[in-house]
């Protein structure tokens, strides 16, 4: 998206916007949806008029003020099954990286490789020659 190295500050917003906005598997929903407990609006929906929009638009202050105090205190729970479905999603890479693990049982007398490292250690790391 950007043409120098310099144009990156420009895209930021948009990339986060991005970022928040879309749905993470491993959380089962959006960070927007966590923080505010309702799904974003985008721009086009407002520009092009979208139903859930004009639904919001014929309501009264009051009954909306009071919709959206029900929603806040929903979401509570919604960032609670969010949080198990961070512990399954887990759980299920956990199986799965396991999955892939064989074990070796090791017996007095087996060969292992064993390092010896000096003791001291070259401080320039990286930088050090071959």
């Amino acid at each position: 998206m950007i043409k120098t190295s310099r144009d990156w500050s420009e895209k930021l917003p948009f990339a986060l916007w991005a970022y928040r906005t879309f749905f993470h598997t491993s959380t089962g929903a959006t960070p927007y949806h966590l923080v505010y407990g309702m799904d974003v609006v985008l721009p086009v929906e407002i520009e092009m008029g979208s139903l859930r929009v004009a639904l919001e638009q014929h309501i009264l202050e009051i009954d909306w003020a009071q919709a959206r105090l029900d929603q806040l205190n929903l979401l509570d729970e919604k960032r609670l099954r969010a949080t198990d479905h961070v512990r399954a999603y887990q759980k299920k890479m956990v199986h799965a990286f396991k999955k892939r693990v064989k074990p070796r049982p090791l017996r007095i007398g087996d060969l292992v490789l064993k390092v010896i490292r000096g003791l001291i250690r070259d401080l320039r790391g990286k930088f050090k020659p071959n």
